[in-house]
């Protein structure tokens, strides 16, 4: 599932064919998702203008000009695909419909965004957008792990006492949004913490250093993105996916990259995730 990183990448990337731009034409290919699309989906989405892109979490919010938002979720298989306009360095032509091109917004210019999604796992919702954080899939959502609210203070307080392992507590939406199982993966093992550790053992110095390193491994993958979409070459103009290098996640087997360290990245299940840490270094 696409994670914070992903998800910005995706915002980033349908913002020059989407903000400011009216949606010109609105078709929506089936009665639902993982729920229900909103009553009368396409025609209240045709005409109106789009006024900004922005990010919730894993979520991407269009903000119309008739006062509600449209909300994106990709779930597990969803693709955001644009054509008819410049991606990066390339242009791609409309692509021949598929049978799980679930939603088309066709937009002034001539930009076409298809919403695909062959497992569909993946949600819209129109909500107004002075209510959005109220939406039920945004109300229990923790602060943004890059937002000013989301600071050492704040993350030690909420692990002080938890008996649940680390990884399964920065994982808890509700304490911090965004956060998946790769970064987090990534978070514990340049913090050395064992990803099996329970979060109420960690003093307050380790509590409060998670902080700026969830916010460098965040910034480093979105960057990461961010190069993606400069030099972007899928056929088809998929967002949000792109290489990008990690020092612990995938690599069971293999050295630890930590300098003098001699430790074989481990992979053990917790909660049906996989979570690859380093033995020696992750304590």
């Amino acid at each position: 599932m696409p994670e914070l990183p992903e998800v910005e990448t995706v915002r980033r990337g349908l913002e020059p064919a989407m903000a400011g731009r009216l949606i010109a034409e609105a078709r929506v290919n089936r009665a639902d998702l993982r729920w229900p699309f909103p009553p009368r989906m396409a025609e209240r989405l045709t005409g109106q203008r789009v006024l900004g892109l922005r990010r919730r979490s894993k979520y991407i919010l269009a903000d119309l000009s008739g006062g509600q938002s449209l909300l994106i979720h990709l779930g597990m298989s969803g693709r955001m695909l644009v054509s008819g306009a410049q991606v990066g360095e390339f242009f791609h032509d409309h692509p021949a419909p598929s049978r799980h091109d679930h939603v088309v917004l066709e937009m002034e210019g001539g930009a076409r965004i298809t919403f695909n999604d062959a497992r569909r796992f993946g949600a819209m919702d129109l909500v107004a957008t002075e209510a959005a954080e109220a939406h039920p899939l945004l109300a229990v959502l923790g602060p943004e792990p890059l937002g000013n609210a989301f600071d050492g203070a704040y993350l030690a307080a909420r692990l002080e006492g938890r008996r649940t392992p680390i990884k399964a507590a920065l994982l808890d939406q509700r304490i911090v949004a965004g956060l998946g199982n790769i970064y987090v993966c990534e978070v514990l093992f340049r913090a050395g913490l064992a990803p099996g550790r329970l979060a109420g053992s960690l003093i307050r110095a380790e509590a409060e250093g998670l902080v700026p390193l969830i916010r460098e491994v965040l910034s480093e993958a979105i960057e990461a993105g961010g190069s993606s979409l400069r030099d972007y070459r899928q056929a088809d103009g998929e967002l949000g996916y792109f290489q990008h290098t990690f020092r612990v996640y995938g690599r069971e087997g293999l050295p630890c990259v930590t300098p003098g360290c001699s430790g074989t990245v481990g992979r053990i299940v917790q909660s049906g995730r996989s979570s690859f840490h380093c033995p020696l270094c992750q304590r």
